[in-house]
């Protein structure tokens, strides 16, 4: 693919060798048994350097979704009903076998970079001018890619002291 997004990707992976990682997740709802329901589950489906609002994974480029911690199911009480489905969230990431507190993303989306290259728009990352460029937040301006990758791998490759 052209535009040098490519080339982009390697030169960051290249940087990340070494840096840690946070795990990708998929819901599963298991199969009834004896026609009793189970609890779903939030499986291992890979792992990805954290970017902001990217993910890179070997071979792929994702735009990130929901993050939870994993954590064990416990009896709460909750003031909102939001707060019931982020537990109920991280209990299914906990049951998955992620362990207690392990950072996972759920409901990322993959980056088409054919598209891109076409000049269509996929997730967050565009092409603007002949420029590959991220919209780092909803409501914010497009940032060249090379820029935002070139400041996000160092942020993780070389946290802030007190960051982590």
């Amino acid at each position: 693919m052209g535009d040098g997004i490519e080339e982009l990707l390697a030169d960051a992976r290249a940087r990340l060798a070494g840096a840690p990682r946070e795990r990708l997740g998929m819901l599963r709802t298991p199969r009834r048994i004896l026609g009793l329901g189970r609890a779903p589950r939030i499986e291992p489906v890979g792992a990805a350097w954290h970017l902001g609002v990217l993910l890179l994974t070997e071979d792929r480029l994702l735009a990130t979704g929901e993050i939870v911690r994993a954590r064990e199911e416990a009896r709460r009480g909750f003031t909102a009903e939001s707060q019931r489905e982020r537990a109920a969230v991280a209990a299914a990431a906990f049951r998955g076998g992620f362990a207690e507190g392990e950072t996972v993303h759920l409901d990322w989306r993959e980056i088409d970079l054919d598209a891109l290259a076409a000049g269509t728009a996929s997730g967050p990352v565009a092409l603007v001018d002949g420029v590959p460029s991220v919209r780092w937040s909803a409501g914010g301006a497009f940032m060249p890619l090379v820029a935002y990758l070139r400041e996000r791998v160092d942020l993780l490759v070389s946290p802030p002291q007190g960051a982590t």
